[in-house]
């Protein structure tokens, strides 16, 4: 049986970097390399339903053992893509077994330094092995590990008949990272009652609530003429943009300033010309009515920065991304409870708490398949300073077997 690290470290250096200014689905072919590999290992194991979909989906089945009637289908789900951020081609995985505590500073680019005080879950890994990239490539734990746990996970079961559980799905997805995972997913195809994202962060954290998110794009229709002969015509799209900008609150209302509960207004891309101008913007919050009051609030900065350029124009168009998905989870205790009883089991203390951002599990929750997300152990994810420890991977693997068992005893009940 191939340990989770084994997995882990195969997955992590084959490139699945995503784009989000592609066209194509999934948004890069090479997504499917690791996909392709995951068929054919879970086929290896007896799956013998995986299967790639046209889409880059994986889908496959692993069979009940158990004869109780009633027991419901879970489904545990990974992406197999990772962030755009930084590069995922090339990953030299390094394994820093028995760590002493010292800074890891990484070796293709030493000022990359990895250090307890400036990352406080490495406190709780003293003595344990942790996992990092070389330096010029993020590492791939956001959500390799997720994918190699759940990997592990289905070895497991398959090869333990005597491990009494329902049927359990495996869904990977592509495009995550650039908020497309769940768009061509078939929920009927998957036929899961209930589901679990496996792409959580600290041992132990079970998240059952995330943001509520839109997308903002503020189109500016300025004046343009030649600046030679433009005084008292010209009213230039791009300082337009810029005055909006300015008026965001310095100390608040933006990701920098925010923690906790604390949503945000964020501007993440501009672009254009004198003549035309366009700034992107995400709005987060915990509350639809949160969310709605922070479009109000940037709505009335357009309204009064665009009174001082009378003649141009800017279009407010808004686009809802995803919701919290405590509003579905409420409605079903019952997912939350098992994951946190199977945390219990295998010696942890759960710990609940909410995302500031996003999962496939928002999307899929609202679609149908209420779906919280179970830690995976990734850490500073989306950087080169991405690290997981082995011994939480370990642990993920154990809460997803005995996950499936608690769902099995708590049939009929």
């Amino acid at each position: 049986m191939s340990s989770v690290l084994e997995r882990f470290l195969r997955y992590v250096q084959i490139d699945t970097q995503s784009d989000p200014h592609s066209t194509s689905f999934p948004s890069t072919a090479k997504q499917r390399d690791l996909s392709q590999l995951l068929v054919i290992e879970l086929q290896e194991m007896g799956v013998t339903d995986a299967h790639l979909d046209e889409h880059g989906y994986v889908y496959a089945t692993l069979p009940a053992t158990s004869t109780k009637p009633g027991v419901p289908v879970i489904c545990y789900c990974s992406h197999v893509d990772t962030s755009p951020d930084v590069s995922g081609a090339n990953v030299m995985p390094l394994v820093h077994q028995n760590w002493d505590g010292r800074d890891i500073v990484l070796p293709d680019d030493p000022t990359q330094v990895l250090r307890r005080g400036e990352h406080p879950d490495l406190e709780a890994q003293i003595g344990n092995d942790i996992v990092t990239a070389s330096g010029t490539t993020l590492l791939g734990a956001d959500n390799k590990a997720g994918v190699a746990e759940i990997m592990a996970a289905a070895e497991y079961l398959m090869q333990h008949p005597e491990v009494k559980r329902g049927t359990v799905k495996i869904l990977f997805t592509p495009d995550e990272e650039v908020g497309r995972g769940t768009e061509k997913v078939n929920l009927e195809k998957l036929g899961a009652d209930f589901g679990y994202t496996v792409d959580g962060e600290t041992v132990g954290t079970l998240e059952d609530a995330t943001f509520s998110a839109d997308g903002v794009t503020l189109t500016i229709h300025g004046v343009s003429t030649h600046p030679g002969f433009a005084k008292g015509k010209m009213e230039n799209a791009l300082k337009l943009a810029a005055d909006i900008l300015a008026e965001l609150p310095k100390n608040g209302l933006s990701p920098e300033t925010t923690d906790g509960m604390q949503g945000f207004i964020h501007p993440v891309h501009i672009t254009g010309g004198q003549d035309t101008a366009t700034v992107e913007f995400i709005v987060r919050d915990f509350t639809e009515l949160g969310l709605y009051e922070k479009e109000k609030f940037l709505r009335n900065i357009v309204n009064e920065v665009g009174a001082r350029y009378p003649h141009s124009r800017v279009e407010m168009d808004v686009v809802p991304q995803y919701r919290n998905m405590k509003v579905v989870l409420d409605q079903h205790p019952q997912v939350v409870n098992n994951a946190l009883e199977a945390m219990h089991r295998v010696g942890l203390t759960p710990v609940r708490r909410s995302i500031r951002g996003g999962t496939d599990g928002s999307r899929l929750s609202f679609m149908g398949l209420p779906c919280p997300n179970i830690f995976a152990g990734e850490h500073a994810f989306h950087s080169r300073l991405e690290w997981v420890s082995v011994q939480d991977m370990e642990k993920a693997v154990e809460v997803l077997i005995a996950l499936s068992q608690v769902w099995e005893e708590q049939a009929g009940h």
